[in-house]
């Protein structure tokens, strides 16, 4: 079976965005491609957290909701909240109503307030971890790899929960860490043009 599709407008793209009619435009316009906003880059380590266990399209269809619950993903704000607020999130219909997952979001807020204090940004942190292009195979179906095994084990010294390799590797593979785009696939050119123009915070 080939690694990509035809989409309906002819391009060929890896053959997962094809799984649900919302996918396309999430593997067109943010999959791979570089983050180097520390408030975006929270958010999508906090929803491949909460994807564990279950569907991206879960986790995607309800990505708004998420965002309404949890400040559009602010961590100084999300670093307040008290028991109240796991209680209310937990009444909350619209968001995975997970009591661990839930609290894992607000103590890695707190952690990354510390973070930030001592390293200057996420940003900053995280693109330590980036993959090189030309040592990584396109489109691998590995679960993990070096860097993500590091940055997990390193996020975990330093208090984080929820942030297990295949998480990791998930979120570096959504926020352009790495490139994981098929070889054929019409986006992954885009992606890694982009990436070779991004210029992570030091």
């Amino acid at each position: 079976m080939s690694a990509t599709i035809e989409g309906p407008d002819g391009l060929a793209r890896c053959r997962w965005s094809a799984s649900a009619p919302e996918f396309r435009a999430y593997h067109d316009t943010e999959w791979g491609f570089p983050v180097g906003d520390d408030r975006h880059l929270f958010e999508f380590i906090c929803l491949e957290s909460f994807q564990s266990g279950l569907s991206w399209r879960t986790i995607l269809a309800k990505r708004e909701n998420f965002r309404a619950a949890f400040r559009n993903f602010d961590f100084d704000q999300i670093a307040r909240f008290a028991p109240r607020d796991v209680e209310r999130l937990l009444k909350n219909e619209g968001i995975v109503r997970h009591r661990g997952k839930i609290e894992a979001v607000i103590n890695n807020a707190r952690r990354l307030r510390e973070l930030v204090k001592r390293e200057g940004s996420f940003a900053a942190f995280v693109w330590r971890y980036e993959t090189d292009t030309k040592r990584h195979a396109a489109g691998t179906t590995a679960s993990t790899s070096a860097e993500s095994l590091a940055l997990s084990k390193e996020l975990r010294r330093h208090g984080w929960t929820f942030v297990g390799p295949a998480t990791i590797h998930a979120f570096r593979q959504a926020t352009g860490l790495i490139n994981d785009h098929v070889e054929g696939c019409a986006i992954r050119s885009k992606a890694e043009r982009a990436r070779r123009g991004f210029r992570p915070p030091r």
